[in-house]
């Protein structure tokens, strides 16, 4: 008679560690995994928790009268309080230098159309060298050039000393050249012309300096 007691048992193998470690080796410590335990699991389909908040997503629609880039996103050095034009327009402005302001001038241009506002409401004036649209238009003549400034359906580009250039809603006054003499004048006179607001590309400082001078 075969004796089972002194046949060998055989286990089935049993994935995972086991339950007495070898001689001379540390068991591994089991990781968690997600299962059913204190917490739920999440929903299937729901987001992953690894998703920060604040994570970027569509644009915030523009506040006020235009989405162009403000001037409190910076830690540049604001004007002086007070500064605004006749009929209460807000100031804003974007640092730049002299060389570069006529760029964020037409780029602020750019926002200002694209957030709905009017061609025929925004007057862009420079303190140096005239824009170059300004010096092309008036290599026709000054009359063709001032009937489309009277015409008011198209983003008019004058010279800030230019005094027929009459006021529009929105002034954006690029600060590329210029004395403080001739910017202490031009800031002023834009702010005047302004209907709702008044966007200045230039130095900070010099901007603040000059407009602190001609408080």
């Amino acid at each position: 008679m075969p004796l089972f007691p002194e046949e060998p048992q055989i286990h089935e193998s049993v994935p995972g560690p086991r339950a007495t470690p070898a001689a001379g080796r540390t068991a591994p410590t089991p990781r968690p995994v997600p299962g059913p335990g204190p917490r739920p699991a999440p929903p299937r389909g729901a987001p992953a928790a690894s998703v920060r908040p604040g994570k970027p997503g569509p644009a915030a629609p523009p506040r006020g009268p235009v989405a162009a880039p403000s001037a409190q996103r910076t830690s540049s050095p604001q004007p002086p309080a007070g500064k605004t034009g006749t009929a209460g327009a807000q100031l804003q402005l974007i640092p730049a230098p002299a060389a570069g302001a006529v760029d964020a001038a037409d780029e602020a241009v750019d926002l200002l159309l694209d957030s709905g506002r009017a061609p025929g409401e925004i007057l862009v004036l420079t303190t140096g060298e005239i824009h170059p649209w300004a010096a092309h238009e008036l290599s026709f003549g000054e009359a063709s050039y001032w009937a489309q400034h009277d015409a008011t359906d198209d983003v008019f580009y004058a010279d800030a000393a230019a005094e027929r250039a009459t006021g529009r809603p929105v002034v954006v006054v690029a600060v590329n050249g210029g004395s403080d003499e001739v910017t202490g004048k031009a800031l002023p006179a834009a702010m005047a012309r302004a209907g709702v607001l008044l966007i200045v590309c230039g130095d900070p400082q010099r901007i603040t300096a000059v407009l602190g001078a001609h408080a």
